[in-house]
């Protein structure tokens, strides 16, 4: 039985192909595990302290200070209130809205290296709780109720990481901020969010772990104090109060628009008003 002569071009192919998956075979095979499975949860890395080198946001801020208005909350049952320094930076005279038309004197007390004031009140509305000491995570959720374009309103947010502010202008510094994504806010509030300056971040579970400082709005930003900073500010006056405000449920994207009336209500949650120099 004769076979047919093959042509050599074939021949050729098929021991060059050989050579080919032996060469291949021969190669060494360096390849990473599969990756393990996500984390289960919304939060993320546990987030790390700030440094000079986390990116920055610059900011401009008046020379000379303009009437206005703003948000604080109360830390302290004796008429201590905290909010953001640039709502009553070089004020004639501040004061806590609690009812229309009427408003109680406040002093004032600024932070000369962050964006963060004291208030001091005759008399003042049950404590918001502190959560300054609480580990922070990337993707976790925070609630800034308020007062935007002097109106009640709110939003809610999630943590992206941190960057440092820096400020031209009166009050020149650096000073490190969390840095939040935007992801709700009341339903009928458009445009800017001024006037939640001064508003606290809450947490879950109704801490502060901020205080409301800034915005980006076409990048959808939310910038807060950092908590280290107000550790250093308030000092003597961190101590518990019976009367902090604890809701009783977790603060989610569902409720925190009811919380945030009720903070308000109990006036926990204030107005501020300033008429500049």
């Amino acid at each position: 039985m004769h076979f047919p002569k093959l042509p050599d071009w074939l021949v050729y192919a098929a021991a060059v192909s050989a050579l080919v998956i032996v060469a291949v075979g021969r190669q060494e095979r360096s390849d990473a595990p599969p990756p393990p499975p996500p984390v289960p949860g919304e939060e993320g890395l546990p987030l790390g302290p700030s440094s000079p080198f986390d990116p920055s946001i610059v900011v401009q801020v008046p020379d000379r200070p303009e009437p206005g208005s703003g948000t604080a909350f109360s830390v302290g049952d004796d008429g201590t209130w905290l909010t953001a320094r640039h709502v009553v930076d070089g004020c004639k005279s501040a004061a806590i809205v609690v009812a229309d038309g009427r408003g109680v004197a406040a002093k004032v007390h600024v932070d000369p290296k962050a964006d963060a004031a004291i208030l001091t009140t005759e008399g003042g509305a049950p404590s918001v709780p502190l959560g300054l000491d609480i580990p922070l995570r990337r993707g976790a959720r925070a609630y800034h109720p308020g007062f935007p374009q002097g109106h009640p309103g709110e939003a809610a947010s999630r943590l992206l990481g941190r960057e440092n502010l820096v400020v031209h202008g009166r009050g020149a510094r650096t000073e490190p901020v969390l840095v939040w994504a935007e992801v709700g806010r009341t339903d009928t509030l458009k445009g800017t969010l001024s006037g939640l300056s001064g508003a606290p971040a809450l947490d879950a579970a109704g801490r502060v772990i901020g205080v409301t400082v800034a915005e980006a709005p076409r990048r959808g930003r939310i910038y807060t104090t950092a908590p280290e900073t107000l550790k250093v500010l308030l000092g003597p006056h961190r101590r518990p109060s019976p009367s902090e405000f604890a809701p009783s449920e977790p603060i989610t994207t569902e409720n925190y628009g009811r919380v945030a009336d009720g903070l308000r209500r109990d006036l926990r949650v204030a107005q501020v008003v300033c008429l500049a120099v």
